[in-house]
C-alpha cells in the first residue's frame, strides 16, 4: 500500500533528509587514505546525534539478513555494490567508495547515497560515477505527476545501458515515509508507461546501481549483507529521496558540495 504524504509531512521528511545530507557530506570530507570505514561510521553517528536523529540502518534486519545491520552507514568499497558493513579496513589511494546513509527524525525517514574516489581517481571510475549521477538525475526528472514507475525505471536504465554498464537485478529504489523502506518498489530498469501511476504525495528513493564491466552478475559476501560483483569489477551507487509534487520532483536529501 502506497501512502500519500501531505505537504506538512513532506516538509518533515525534508528535515530528516537534510540530516542525511549533512552526514554524507561529513563522511566524504573525512574519507582519506588511511582512514577506516569504522571511523567514517562514527563521523555519521555524530551528525545524527547532534541532530537528535536516529538511524534506520542500525539494527535493521530484513528477511534475507543473518544478523542485524551493525552500523549507521553502508560503506561499499570497489567491487562491493551495496550494503557493505563498515570494518577496520583502511582506505587506499584510488579506492572507489559508495556510502549509503539514512536518518529518522520526528517519525520520518530520509535515505541517500553517494559514490566517490579516495585519493587519485582512475578515469574509468570517474566515468562510472558520473554516469550513475546522470542516471539518478534522469530518474528524478521522470518523477512527475502523470508518469509511471516504469518511466523512472526506464530513464535510469537507459542511461546505464547506453554507457555499457551492468545493473544488478532485483535491487533498486523504494518508497520512503515513516519507515525507510515502503511501497512501491522502484526498479533501475523497465518499460516506459508501465507500472504504478505517480501521484502528488508519493515519496520515492531513486537509487541507480552500476557495474563497470557491463555484466549484471553479483553475489552475497560471507557477511550475509555485502553484494559484490561476480567478476571483481567496480560498482557505483547513488541515491536521493524525492517527493512527487504538482510543481515537479522535490529532492529531500540534497546536500552541500564536499
Amino acid at each position: 500500500m502506497v501512502e500519500l504524504k501531505t505537504e506538512t509531512s513532506i516538509d518533515a521528511m525534508h528535515a530528516a533528509g537534510r540530516v542525511v545530507g549533512r552526514a554524507l557530506t561529513a563522511v566524504r570530507k573525512a574519507a582519506r587514505v588511511g582512514v577506516t570505514l569504522l571511523e567514517l561510521d562514527e563521523v555519521a553517528r555524530e551528525v545524527l546525534r547532534e541532530a537528535g536523529a536516529t538511524s534506520p540502518f542500525l539494527g535493521y534486519r530484513p528477511s534475507f539478513a543473518p544478523t542485524p545491520f551493525p552500523a549507521v552507514i553502508c560503506a561499499s568499497v570497489n567491487d562491493a555494490i551495496v550494503h557493505g558493513i563498515p570494518t577496520g579496513y583502511r582506505l587506499h589511494d584510488g579506492d572507489l567508495l559508495s556510502v549509503d546513509c539514512g536518518a529518522e527524525l520526528d517519525g520520518w525517514a530520509g535515505d541517500s547515497a553517494i559514490s566517490f574516489v579516495v585519493g587519485r581517481p582512475r578515469p574509468a571510475d570517474l566515468r562510472l560515477i558520473e554516469t550513475a549521477e546522470r542516471a539518478l538525475a534522469e530518474g528524478i526528472a521522470a518523477a512527475v505527476v502523470g508518469n509511471r514507475i516504469g518511466d523512472i525505471a526506464h530513464a535510469v536504465g537507459r542511461v546505464c545501458r547506453t554507457a555499457g554498464y551492468g545493473i544488478p537485478q532485483g535491487f533498486g529504489g523504494h518508497g520512503v515515509g515513516r519507515r525507510m523502506h515502503e511501497d512501491p518498489e522502484v526498479p533501475n530498469e523497465g518499460r516506459p508507461g508501465r507500472g504504478l501511476p505517480l501521484r502528488p504525495g508519493m515519496v520515492l528513493a531513486i537509487e541507480p546501481m552500476l557495474i563497470a564491466s557491463g555484466e549484471d552478475g553479483y553475489h552475497e559476501a560471507p557477511d550475509g549483507w555485502t553484494l559484490r560483483t561476480n567478476d571483481g569489477s567496480r560498482a557505483a551507487h547513488v541515491e536521493h529521496t524525492v517527493a512527487i509534487t504538482e510543481g515537479g520532483p522535490r529532492i529531500l536529501t540534497a546536500r552541500d558540495a564536499a
